[in-house]
C-alpha cells in the first residue's frame, strides 16, 4: 500500500525523455507481466483505478477491507511504470482518474486526494471511495487510513501526472499536478519540512504532525519537476523545505525514518529500506554522502535474495527489493541490479503480477493506523500492482522522482 498511508512515521542522474508512442520500448518480464495484468482492467476506459492486490494462491478472496481497493500509491506507480515500459495507452486512464481525482471530492474541495479509490472505472464526479458491506453491523463500512490523506500520496500522484504530461504535453496533467503540490505547500507545511497529512473519516479528519522522511522526499522531487517546468518561486520554496527534513533526518550513513508527532526526530533503532533510498533518488543533486545509505541499506536490511521492509530480516520485501535494484542502477553497479531483478522473477505470478512478499507474511514494525503505536501492518504472499511498477522500474532503469532514464 503507500505503505505508507498507514505508517506512523511515514516511505546527478542523466537520462533521456519518454517516448510518447504507445509501442512498448522494454518486453522484459515486467513491463510485460505489469501490461499482461492491467491492460484488460484498462479496456475501453477513459478513466480507471486499479485494484491492489489480487487474492493470493491460498486465497479465494481478498479480506474485505482491500477486495475493491485501488491506492493512490500504486497507481501512481503503475502510470509512471507504464510509461517508462513505453506503454502509454495503458497508462493514460490511470492518470485521468487520478487527475479526475483531483479536482473531485465528495467532501472537500480544496486539491487533494484519499489514500485510496475503489477499482474500477471512474464515471462523472467524485470518484468513490472503498469499502464493503459488513453483515453482522449492517452497515456500508470504510476505513479510516484509507479515507485519509497521506502528503506522500499526494505527491506520487503529482509525480504520475507530471509523467504523463512530459509525455503528453497535456495541460491538464500539468494544471492537476500543481493543484495537488499547493494542497500540500497550504495545508501540511510544517516548519522545516512537510506533516503527514490527515486521517479518519469525513468530514472531521484528524491532522498528522510527525513527518516523513520519505514523504518529503516525495514532496522534494514533484515541487522540483515543477519548479524546473514553471520558474514559480513558491514550488522552488517547497523543494528547499522538504529538503531541510531529508537533511536533519540523515545521520552521517543514514537516514531515520523523520520525525514524532512533537517534532523530535523519530527513535535511532527504527530503519525502513526506502528511507535509505528514496532521499537521493528524489534529489540527485544532494550530498554524495547520501548514498552511502545504500551501503548502510546493504549492511543492516539485507537478507537472502533480496531486502527486508526493516532491520528484523525476516524475510524478502518484493517491492523494496526492486527499488533497490534500481538504486544500485543508478550508482552504476549494474552487477548487483541484475543480480536483484534475477531473483525477482521467482516472485512473479500467473498473472503477470509479482507477489508482495516472499514469504506468508512479512512484518514492517509499523502500524496501519498512522495515529496509533500497535505494529499491524504487514505485507503478504499477494500479487501487488506496486511492487510489480517498481520491478518495471528497475528493469527500465527509470527513476520516477525525475522522469528520466538511466542509460
Amino acid at each position: 500500500m503507500k505503505r505508507a498511508l498507514a505508517m506512523v512515521l511515514c516511505a546527478t542522474v542523466l537520462g533521456s525523455s519518454p517516448a510518447a508512442s504507445g509501442q512498448a520500448e522494454n518486453a522484459g518480464p515486467f513491463c510485460a507481466g505489469l501490461n499482461k495484468a492491467v491492460a484488460p482492467l484498462v479496456r475501453d476506459a477513459d478513466a480507471v483505478f486499479i485494484r491492489s492486490y489480487e487474492p493470493g494462491t491460498d486465497e479465494v478472496n481478498l479480506p474485505s477491507g482491500i477486495a475493491t481497493t485501488a491506492f493512490v500509491y500504486d497507481n501512481a506507480l503503475a502510470v509512471i511504470a507504464l510509461i517508462a515500459c513505453g506503454n502509454l495507452p495503458v497508462a493514460k486512464p490511470i492518470g485521468n482518474a487520478l487527475s479526475q481525482a483531483a479536482r473531485n471530492d465528495r467532501s472537500f474541495n480544496d486539491g487533494r486526494v484519499r489514500n485510496a479509490y475503489r477499482a474500477g472505472p471512474v464515471g462523472k464526479g467524485a470518484p468513490n471511495l472503498p469499502g464493503w458491506w459488513d453483515d453482522r453491523a449492517k452497515i456500508w463500512a470504510e476505513d479510516s487510513a484509507q479515507d485519509g490523506t497521506a502528503t506522500g500520496n499526494v505527491a506520487w500522484a503529482a509525480l504520475a501526472l507530471l509523467t504523463l504530461h512530459q509525455a503528453t504535453h497535456d495541460p491538464q496533467y500539468l494544471a492537476d499536478a500543481k493543484r495537488l503540490l499547493d494542497w500540500i505547500i497550504a495545508t501540511t507545511a510544517c516548519g522545516d519540512g512537510f506533516c503527514g497529512g490527515f486521517h479518519g473519516f469525513d468530514p472531521q479528519q484528524v491532522r498528522l504532525t510527525w513527518m516523513s522522511t520519505e514523504h518529503n522526499a516525495d514532496v522534494h522531487a514533484a515541487a522540483n519537476w515543477l519548479f524546473r517546468l514553471s520558474g514559480e518561486s513558491r514550488y522552488a520554496d517547497a523543494a528547499a523545505q522538504a529538503r531541510r527534513l531529508i537533511d536533519r533526518a540523515f545521520r552521517r550513513d543514514h537516514f531515520l525514518l523523520g520525525t514524532k508527532p512533537d517534532g523530535s526526530l523519530a527513535d535511532e533503532g527504527l530503519f525502513a529500506l526506502d528511507v535509505q533510498l528514496w532521499p537521493w533518488m528524489a534529489a540527485p543533486d544532494g550530498p554524495a554522502a547520501w548514498r552511502s545509505a545504500l551501503g548502510f541499506a546493504q549492511t543492516h536490511l539485507a537478507v537472502d535474495g533480496g531486502f527486508d521492509f526493516n532491520s528484523d530480516r525476516d524475510g524478502v520485501w518484493v517491492e523494496g527489493t526492486a527499488q533497490a535494484a534500481l538504486a544500485y542502477r543508478i550508482t552504476g553497479d549494474a552487477m548487483q541490479s541484475s543480480r536483484l531483478l534475477t531473483s525477482l522473477k521467482a516472485d512473479q505470478t500467473r498473472s503477470g503480477l509479482l507477489n508482495a512478499s516472499r514469504r506468508a507474511r512479512l512484518t514492517t514494525g509499523l502500524s496501519i493506523d498512522p495515529t496509533g503505536t500497535v505494529p499491524d501492518f504487514f505485507y503478504y504472499r499477494r500479487p501487488h500492482l506496486g511492487a510489480t511498477a517498481w520491478a518495471a522500474l528497475a528493469e527500465t532503469g527509470w527513476n520516477p522522482f525525475t522522469g528520466k532514464r538511466m542509460r
